[in-house]
C-alpha cells in the first residue's frame, strides 16, 4: 500500500497543478478579446469555481461507489477528456458586440477546457477518499494541503517561468501533454485500486456513540463549512479587482491574489497548529485599517506598498475563513461532502462578485461586504466563550459589524466638500463616477467622468471655456500640437477610446472623427453629461465594440491620425501594445498618417514597449510631455507620435517640444499575441 499512496499523491499533485495553470494561460486567449478588463478575470473565476464545484459534486456521488466502479468510471471520462482536448480558442469563438461578456466567457471555457478542468477539479476529493478507506489510519486532510501546494506552484511558476520563457502556443502545448501525462497517472490508480481484493472500511471502526457526534456535528457546521469559503471566494475576487483596476491588468496580479488564497488553505489543512485566531483576527483588522489609508493616499503610494496591504489583507481574511473551516472539518466518512460545501460556497462567492455584484452595486461595495462577512462569521462560529456572551453573541457581533458596515461605507462615499456626484454607472466593464466640482471661483466649475483611479476627461461649464479641450488632450500636449495650429478641415481621425469624447473639441468642418468605444455607458455619459461631442464641427460617430476586433473586420480607413487612448484604469490593455495591433493601425493609417499613443501610466513602463515596436517597424517617432495646469483644466500627460514618415512630425510646434527617448531596448521583449513579458516593465518607485 505504501506505493499505492505514493501514487495516489501524485496523482492528485498533477491534478491540482495543472488545474491552477491553466487559468492563466485561458485567460491570456480570453483577455484580449475582452478589452483587457479586470472582470474578464472574475468571469473566468466563475467559470473554474463552478466546475470546482461540479467536480467535488461527481466526487461526492462517486464515493457511493465501490472503489473498483469509482476506479473504471473516473479512468474512463479522463481519457474522454485528454482526447477531446483542445485549449487554444478558436477565432470563431471571438465576440461580438451583441454577446453578454459573462456568459460568453463561460461558454469559451467551457469548449476549451471544461471536460478537462471537470475531471482534475474531482481529483483531490475524489483521492482524498480513497486514501481515507485504503489507509483508515492516516489523516487524509493533509493531502488537501499537498493539493493546494500543488496548485501555489503552478501558479507562481506561470508568470516567473512559463510567461518570461515560453509562448502561450507553447506552454498550452505543453499543458496538453501534461494532461496525458495526469490521464497516465489516473489508468495507474485505476489498476491499483482494482487490484485490491477488499476494501478496507475504515468507517466500521467508528464506535456508534462517535458517530451519532460527526452526525450531530455536521448538522450545526453545514452552515459554515458552506458562508465561510463563500465570504473568501468574495474577498479574493474583490482584491483581484481592486488592485487590477489600479494597477494593470496583468497575469501576475491575477496569480498573487490566487496564492495567497491557497497558501491559506495549505496552512490551515496541514497542521491545526498553523491557525491561531486571534493572531490572525488582530492582522486583519490592521489590514482593514491600511485599506482605508491605501485609499487616501494612493496616489502617494508605491505599487509595492499597495499591493502589500492588499496582500495581507487577503491572507489574514482567508486564513481566518478557512481556519475556522477546517477547525469544524468533520469525519473522514464526510470528506466529500465537506469539499462539496467549500466548493459551493466558493462558487457562490464568484456568482455574487461577478454576476450580482455588478447589478445591486454601483460601486465595489463587495470588498467592504466580504470583509464584513467574516468578521461576522468568526465572531458566530467561535465555541470557546462563555455561556453568558453565547448567548448575546448574535446581537453583540451583528451590532460591531453594522458599525463597520457604516464606517466602510462612510469612507467610500467620502467627497471634497466643493464636489458631488451626478452619478455611478457600473456594468461588466467596471465603475464609472460623474463628478461635479464647483469651486469658489465658478468659471472653473468643472465635470469628470473617472473609472478606478483615471479620469477619462473633464469640461468646464462656463460658457466661454466649455469648448476647451482639457484634461490629456490640452493645446500642449502631444495630441494638441497635432490638431491645435492646422489651417482648415478635411482630416480623417479615429480614435481608441471615447471617453468624455475631448478630442472632438478640436474637429472643424469637414473633418470626420470616428471614436471605437468598448463600454456602451461611457458613450452614453459622455452625451448626457458633456458637450463635447455636441458642440463639435466634425462628423462624429462612435462604434460600439473592442477596437481592435472592429478594425480587423474593417477596410482600411485611412485616417491621417489614429488617436490610442484606451485606459483599462491606470495602463492600457496590453493586447492593444502588440505586433499584431500595430499591424491592424497602420492599415488603416495613410502612408504619412500618425499614430498618437496616450501612456500616462504610473506603475508600467509601457514608453519602452512603444518604441520597441516603433523601431520593428521603422517607424519614427516623437515624445510629447506635458504638465498639469489646474486653470486651463490640463492634466499630466504622455503621448509618443509614430508615423512612417518623418515630415509630418517635423512641425514647429512638435520640434519645440518632444522629448529624446530614454528607454533601454535591449531590456524591453518586442510584444506579440503570443508573448508578452510585463515583469520587466513594472516601475520601481
Amino acid at each position: 500500500m505504501r506505493w499505492g499512496g505514493v501514487v495516489l499523491a501524485a496523482t492528485l499533485f498533477t491534478a491540482a497543478f495543472l488545474l491552477f495553470q491553466v487559468q492563466p494561460l485561458l485567460g491570456r486567449y480570453i483577455l484580449p478579446w475582452f478589452g483587457g478588463m479586470p472582470e474578464v478575470w472574475t468571469a473566468c473565476m466563475l467559470f473554474f469555481q463552478v466546475f470546482l464545484l461540479a467536480g467535488y459534486a461527481y466526487a461526492h456521488l462517486l464515493s457511493r461507489l465501490t472503489l473498483r466502479w469509482q476506479a473504471t468510471i473516473h479512468v474512463a471520462l479522463t481519457i474522454i477528456a485528454a482526447a477531446t482536448l483542445s485549449v487554444v480558442p478558436d477565432a470563431a469563438l471571438k465576440p461580438t458586440p451583441e454577446d453578454m461578456p459573462v456568459a460568453k466567457i463561460l461558454w469559451i471555457c467551457t469548449v476549451c477546457v471544461g471536460a478537462a478542468y471537470f475531471v482534475l477539479s474531482s481529483t483531490s476529493p475524489l483521492v482524498q477518499n480513497w486514501f481515507a478507506r485504503a489507509l483508515p489510519s492516516r489523516n487524509p486532510y493533509r493531502l488537501y494541503a499537498l493539493s493546494n501546494a500543488g496548485s501555489l506552484l503552478a501558479l507562481a511558476s506561470f508568470p516567473f517561468v512559463f510567461e518570461p520563457l515560453m509562448t502561450r502556443d507553447a506552454t498550452a502545448t505543453l499543458w496538453q501533454w501534461g494532461f496525458w501525462g495526469y490521464t497516465g497517472l489516473a489508468v495507474v490508480c485505476g489498476v491499483v485500486l482494482l487490484s485490491m481484493k477488499s476494501e478496507v472500511r475504515g468507517q466500521k471502526t467508528e464506535d456508534r456513540g462517535q458517530r451519532s457526534d460527526v452526525k450531530d456535528a455536521a448538522k450545526r457546521d453545514m452552515f459554515f463549512w458552506f458562508a465561510l469559503p463563500m465570504a473568501a471566494s468574495v474577498l479574493l475576487l474583490a482584491i483581484t479587482n481592486k488592485i487590477t483596476l489600479d494597477i494593470a491588468v496583468i497575469p501576475f496580479l491575477w496569480v498573487l491574489p490566487l496564492g495567497l488564497y491557497l497558501l491559506s488553505f495549505i496552512l490551515c489543512f496541514e497542521h491545526p497548529r498553523r491557525y491561531h485566531r486571534g493572531v490572525y483576527m488582530t492582522l486583519l483588522v490592521a489590514a482593514m485599517i491600511g485599506h482605508v489609508w491605501v485609499g487616501r493616499k494612493s496616489d502617494e503610494l508605491s505599487v509595492a506598498v499597495i499591493v502589500a496591504v492588499y496582500a495581507l489583507l487577503l491572507l489574514s481574511g482567508c486564513m481566518v475563513c478557512h481556519g475556522e473551516a477546517y477547525r469544524l472539518r468533520p469525519a473522514a466518512r464526510q470528506l466529500t461532502a465537506f469539499y462539496l460545501m467549500i466548493a459551493a460556497g466558493g462558487a457562490a462567492g464568484g456568482v455574487f462578485v461577478a454576476v450580482l455584484a455588478p447589478r445591486i452595486f454601483t460601486l465595489y461595495h463587495e470588498l467592504h461586504f466580504g470583509l464584513l462577512a467574516i468578521v461576522l462569521l468568526a465572531l458566530m462560529c467561535r465555541t470557546d466563550v462563555p455561556a453568558a456572551m453565547a448567548k448575546r453573541r448574535p446581537y453583540w457581533a451583528a451590532a460591531l459589524c453594522a458599525a463597520g458596515a457604516a464606517g466602510f461605507f462612510i469612507q467610500s462615499q467620502r467627497a471634497q466638500p466643493d464636489e458631488r456626484t451626478l452619478e455611478n454607472a457600473r456594468n461588466f466593464f467596471g465603475v464609472l463616477t460623474v463628478v461635479e466640482e464647483t469651486p469658489q471661483d465658478l468659471t472653473l466649475r468643472k465635470r469628470l467622468m473617472q473609472h478606478g483611479t483615471t479620469y477619462h476627461g473633464l469640461q468646464f461649464l462656463d460658457a466661454d471655456k466649455r469648448r476647451l479641450p482639457t484634461a490629456y488632450y490640452s493645446p500642449d500636449s502631444g495630441i494638441g500640437l497635432l490638431l491645435r495650429d492646422r489651417p482648415k478641415g478635411g482630416l480623417r481621425i479615429g480614435v481608441v477610446g471615447l471617453g468624455v469624447g475631448t478630442i472632438a473639441a478640436y474637429g472643424l468642418a469637414g473633418d470626420a472623427m470616428c471614436f471605437y468605444e468598448i463600454n456602451p455607458e461611457v458613450e452614453r455619459l459622455a452625451r448626457t453629461y458633456f458637450t463635447f461631442l455636441a458642440d463639435s464641427e466634425a462628423t462624429t460617430k462612435v462604434v460600439l465594440g473592442d477596437a481592435r476586433l472592429t478594425m480587423e473586420h474593417q477596410s482600411p480607413q485611412e485616417y491621417d491620425i489614429l488617436a490610442l487612448d484606451a485606459f483599462s484604469s491606470d495602463a492600457v490593455p496590453v493586447h492593444l501594445l502588440t505586433v499584431e495591433a500595430f499591424e491592424i493601425y497602420l492599415r488603416h493609417l495613410k502612408p504619412d498618417g500618425i499614430l498618437a499613443v496616450h501612456l500616462s501610466t504610473r506603475y508600467l513602463d509601457l514608453q519602452s514597449v512603444v518604441w520597441k515596436l516603433a523601431e520593428h517597424f521603422e517607424l519614427h517617432t516623437r515624445w510629447i510631455e506635458s504638465y498639469e495646469q489646474s486653470r486651463t483644466g490640463a492634466l499630466s500627460s504622455d503621448w509618443i507620435l509614430l508615423s512612417r514618415s518623418e515630415w509630418p512630425l517635423n512641425t514647429p510646434a512638435i520640434a519645440a517640444r518632444y522629448s529624446k527617448p530614454y528607454a533601454d531596448l535591449a531590456r524591453v521583449p518586442l510584444w506579440t499575441d503570443d508573448h508578452i513579458n510585463l515583469l520587466n516593465v513594472l516601475k520601481k518607485r
